[in-house]
């Protein structure tokens, strides 16, 4: 047990000085223009803490989805392959195996993000239920780690609580209670999201597909089960990594859709939709450009008298029309 202990410790105690110089640095904002020993400044430095990781962690989730995408993709290949060796599990082992590599597809890549999370969340869990016992690890001292298990939301809810040993404290129930539906709400949601937007329906029946639903209501379980034990604190930091999960993977989905699912023909109609747009745009400004057609009056041609012909001047009599007669007869 003592061989384990020191195993523990050599790979628990670098994560624990990176995890409290975060959390610090944090607190020592926040603490600034929030109480110090407030817990709302302690659930917000864990929030913050949170973020940094998920952000170090965006190259693991964009091989992630580029993995979990190639899964999707090659199902019908390995359908062909499981109706091609299904007698033989060796040989389907074998070309399942070769079908991966060839198409750069690991299998194991989708657990990569929460399998390097477990140790963070580990650590920081260790720091909450120590500081409670006035114990230190880190950077943190015996008055920081003093503040962080004494911290208490609204006042009277302690972060290093949990729902188990409440000890009647309905505050702490209460919020504990909603922290761990929150956290498996957005676990099934993030799967569910998964699933129903970008898998294409050759992979719904194969066994990824069946791996993904079991996952789909495994997980959730799992952490609702364990939430329960889980610190305040604890709790706020997972539910918050699993809103930056959902809403990554929602943008990513959106954004960047595998061929032949719901999303890419989601995709397909905003862009057609998008281009209707712009070219209704592109037309309405050369109109507005094109210059107006100008409207000046130009002055009315003189109308000239028609000319008659000798038969016309004839017939109206062939003589021109008398001259008009002065008082005394005489002609003007």
């Amino acid at each position: 047990m003592g061989f384990l202990g020191d195993i523990g410790n050599f790979i628990m105690t670098p994560l624990y000085y990176v995890i409290s110089v975060i959390l610090v640095g944090f607190h020592n904002v926040l603490g600034s223009f929030l109480d110090p020993d407030g817990g709302l400044a302690w659930v917000l430095s864990i929030v913050g803490l949170t973020l940094v990781i998920r952000a170090a962690l965006i190259p693991l989730f964009v091989k992630q989805i580029k993995s979990s995408r190639n899964m999707q993709l090659i199902q019908p290949k390995v359908k062909e392959l499981q109706k091609k060796y299904g007698h033989d599990r060796e040989r389907l082992a074998q070309e399942t195996m070769k079908l991966y590599k060839d198409s750069g597809t690991n299998p194991f890549a989708s657990c990569l993000p929460i399998l390097l999370q477990m140790p963070i969340f580990f650590a920081l869990f260790r720091l909450i239920d120590q500081a409670a016992k006035n114990k230190t690890h880190g950077i943190l001292t015996d008055e920081r780690a003093r503040s962080f298990g004494e911290a208490e939301l609204f006042g009277k809810i302690p972060i290093s609580d949990t729902f188990l040993n409440a000890n009647g404290h309905v505050g702490v129930m209460v919020l504990a209670a909603f922290l761990v539906v929150a956290m498996t709400a957005t676990t099934f949601l993030t799967q569910r999201q998964l699933m129903s937007k970008n898998m294409p329906a050759d992979a719904l029946s194969g066994p990824y597909a069946q791996q993904q639903k079991m996952l789909l209501y495994v997980l959730p379980v799992v952490f609702a089960v364990g939430g329960i034990a889980f610190p305040i604190g604890v709790l706020f930091y997972w539910t918050t990594s699993n809103l930056w999960t959902m809403g990554q993977q929602f943008y990513v989905i959106r954004n960047n859709p595998a061929p032949g699912t719901p999303a890419f023909t989601a995709k397909e109609e905003r862009d057609r939709a998008k281009a209707v747009r712009k070219g209704g745009a592109a037309v309405a400004e050369v109109a507005e450009a094109a210059p107006e057609p100008t409207t000046e009056r130009r002055p009315a041609a003189r109308q000239q008298p028609k000319k008659q012909t000798r038969e016309q001047r004839r017939s109206s009599g062939g003589q021109r029309p008398a001259r008009g007669k002065t008082e005394g007869g005489k002609q003007k």
